[in-house]
């Protein structure tokens, strides 16, 4: 450890005993974890005292425009449209990043979506991109830009230079299970946001059991620090909580989803993932003022969905990441298996991290960072929640190899969903909205 260790040791201290980090020491700390000059126990012992005290409101957008200073911020500058992204915490099936993407270009924005993988039961934006032969999510920031300029949007992996402290100290949460942190969870999100030099940002924040918040509350909280932070830092944000206790369209699975998300630029697509389409569109387009309001910015992306100039820029965006032939029909998993209704009800979720880690126990999905999946398998449902199922009926189809997996997908899918005798009460998709107002300490 060769940074200061009188700096470092009080800086530890006044935060073990529940202080406040002066932001100059945040920006030091974060600096010297981006150098690789704090070993890992000082991280994890900062990390720590963060955990169980949490941070106040400035001390946490200091930590996180530190974490923004640790490393670079893309030089978007030539392009004049306005720049947008927006970001999920994710959820089952949740795939609006796909088609969004394409459509907000084609509606006149300019989108540097940095996007992750998934873990656990929920799948990553970019694990299903790359469903697609040859396309690329590692880029660098040249290559970023290529991309936009090919296609006015690009979905991609965080680069070595944005927020790398945020890189180093999240790899480190995961090992020593302190990602359940509000104020590390919400910077780490923004942190990378802000560094993409945009204008505005939206935040879809999942709700349920196929999320990682279940409770409204908590994701309630988590949305109205992250809309803070952002706008702080002079980023026109807002935020949904959307329900995810069932999943969002009919397939789940990173070949089928692309496939759904081709069908939803196509004009198609099942309603449920529209909606969010166009509603995170409409608030995107009205944000950067590209349109009056958000009615009008629905109906601008319900135009390009319609009219084919979204699919065009979705090509364009695959062909420039590297994709042979972008539209072309993927690979497809050789053996297909029906999920039986046993007996009469209407579908409801009893748990929907149990339908996630179904498609993950097929290959789907990984436990760890490392792990390979298959992008061919997953589970196309045919029926939505509340929908009344026949004795005998196909509720779902199952896209397997040779059956590995399968067994354990059936348990889980049968704990997972159930067919209950009376209609379940509907459920809304979208529950409020969260705009930028001044929040207690996370």
């Amino acid at each position: 450890m060769s940074a200061a260790p009188f700096r470092l040791k009080e800086l530890l201290r006044a935060k073990r005993d529940g202080g406040v980090l002066k932001e100059d020491d945040a920006r030091w700390f974060l600096k010297q974890v981006a150098l690789g000059e704090v070993g890992e126990a000082e991280q994890a012992a900062l990390l720590s005292s963060i955990f169980f005290h949490g941070m106040e409101p400035a001390e946490l957008e200091g930590w996180t425009r530190g974490m923004v200073a640790s490393g670079d911020v893309l030089d978007l500058s030539g392009f004049e449209a306005p720049r947008v992204d927006k970001h999920s915490t994710g959820g089952v099936g949740d795939k609006v990043s796909l088609p969004l993407a394409p459509a907000l270009a084609a509606a006149g924005c300019v989108v540097p979506m940095i996007s992750g993988r998934g873990l656990g039961h929920t799948g990553g934006t970019l694990d299903k991109l790359e469903a697609v032969p040859g396309v690329r999510t590692d880029l660098d920031e040249s290559e970023i830009r290529g991309v936009l300029e090919a296609a006015g949007c690009v979905i991609c992996a965080q680069t070595e230079a944005i927020a790398p402290a945020d890189r180093a100290l999240y790899a480190l949460r995961d090992r020593v299970e302190l990602v359940e942190s509000l104020p590390l969870i919400s910077s780490s999100i923004i942190s990378k946001k802000v560094a993409e030099d945009i204008d505005a940002l939206v935040l879809d924040v999942k709700v349920g059991t196929g999320s990682f918040l279940v409770e409204e509350e908590e994701a309630r909280a988590v949305a109205q620090t992250m809309v803070n932070l952002a706008t702080a830092a002079g980023v026109h944000t807002s935020a949904r909580l959307t329900r995810m206790g069932q999943p969002l369209g009919l397939s789940i699975g990173h070949t089928l989803e692309i496939e759904e998300s081709i069908a939803v630029l196509k004009g198609g697509g099942p309603a449920d993932l529209v909606d969010l389409v166009t509603l995170f569109g409409g608030d995107l387009l009205a944000a950067a003022g590209v349109t009056a309001d958000e009615e009008a910015g629905r109906d601008r992306i319900s135009g390009v969905l319609q009219d084919g100039s979204a699919l065009d820029r979705f090509e364009r965006m695959l062909t420039a990441q590297g994709a042979a032939d972008a539209l072309a029909p993927l690979e497809q998993a050789p053996d297909l298996a029906d999920w039986i209704a046993p007996r009469d009800g209407f579908l409801t979720f009893a748990d929907l991290r149990d339908v996630g880690l179904a498609v993950a126990a097929l290959g789907g999905g990984r436990t760890n960072a490392g792990d390979r999946i298959d992008h061919a398998v997953g589970i196309v449902s045919h029926k939505f929640r509340g929908e009344r199922v026949r004795a005998g009926e196909a509720i779902a189809t199952i896209h397997h190899r040779a059956g590995a997996g399968l067994e354990e997908c059936l348990r889980l899918l049968g704990r997972g969903v159930t067919l209950e005798p009376d209609v379940p009460s509907p459920q809304p998709l979208v529950l409020e909205r969260v705009l930028p107002r001044p929040t207690t300490s996370p």
